[in-house]
């Protein structure tokens, strides 16, 4: 009996290439379930034995979270072109939670990420360091000047570490479905934005 080419019968040609591939076919996997992978789902995907996806990838969690950072940089092309043009930082980030929890919703890669459906519980990723990291590149791509509006590096983290706990509140306990976008973005508006704009205030009530 032949023997089974792996990789389609295209091995990469380098660890970069296989790292590229693996990570390709665990995105293509994870859109097509909406659930969370095995390695061994990958392996069999690219036609290679589990120890050969093992090499680049030790946990399936390891793997899960290359999948989902590698679709960052898409998103925050579209997280910038949404909130376009926006200057009020507490409408900016409304729109800006808003667009992020849709799209935790609406794509499996960054919903089973962030919200736990990974054998451990990867709820606490959405504060980790790397994430506060994350949501740093989302308001800087804002159209707003921050430190006109009172902002400095240590409150803009804080602003970011915030917003991210406010978001797994909605991942942990969905928002109710009789509750309409219009009736969500008017909840974030008055709260979030309500203590993004008591900084300004703040502020100024100091100066």
């Amino acid at each position: 009996m032949a023997r089974r080419r792996g990789w389609g019968g295209h091995p990469p040609s380098s660890d970069d290439e296989a790292t590229e591939r693996i990570i390709s076919a665990a995105v293509a996997l994870i859109a097509e379930t909406g659930s969370a992978i095995t390695i061994a789902d990958v392996a069999n995907s690219l036609g290679v034995i589990r120890q050969t996806v093992y090499r680049y990838f030790p946990t399936a969690e390891t793997l899960m979270h290359a999948a989902a950072v590698s679709l960052v940089d898409g998103f925050l092309d579209r997280l910038e072109e949404h909130v376009r043009g926006i200057a009020d930082p507490a409408v900016a980030m409304t729109e800006g939670t808003i667009f992020s929890l849709e799209t935790i919703r609406s794509t499996p890669q960054f919903g089973i990420l962030i919200s736990g459906t990974l054998p451990q519980d990867y709820t606490g990723n959405i504060a980790s360091d790397e994430a506060r990291e994350f949501g740093m590149r989302m308001i800087r791509r804002f159209d707003i000047d921050w430190e006109t509006h009172g902002y400095d590096e240590t409150s803009l983290r804080e602003l970011v570490e915030f917003t991210l706990r406010t978001m797994l509140s909605f991942v942990v306990a969905p928002n109710d479905p009789r509750r309409s976008q219009d009736d969500l973005r008017r909840f974030l508006r008055r709260w979030l934005g309500g203590a993004i704009e008591a900084q300004e205030g703040g502020r100024q009530h100091s100066s």
